[in-house]
């Protein structure tokens, strides 16, 4: 099997989330899944509201990103999340 570079933009709930405790979050639940560096950036959408993404290298799986999508959005202060981009390396 081969590795995928993903990204996923992680929208909050509202313009009060804390992205930083939103990311400390994210860290735990991509342990177990990332097998290499992951990066953090934030994107500025609208009106004060700014999304969170997050690039990861995991392996190539069934069932893609959907298992670590869902870890996710189960976050208390996380309303979506979107893969942005997958790339085979």
């Amino acid at each position: 099997m081969g590795k995928v570079v993903v990204t996923l933009r992680v929208m909050p709930k509202s313009v009060k989330v804390d992205l930083d405790k939103v990311k400390e979050e994210l860290r735990k639940v991509l342990e177990g899944t990332a097998i290499g560096a992951m990066g953090f950036k934030k994107v500025p959408i609208a009106f004060g509201l700014t999304s969170l993404e997050v690039t990861f290298i995991m392996p190539e799986q069934e069932g893609g990103t959907e298992p670590v999508e869902k870890a996710i959005a189960g976050l208390d202060d996380v309303l979506s999340v979107v893969p942005v981009g997958l790339t085979l390396v």
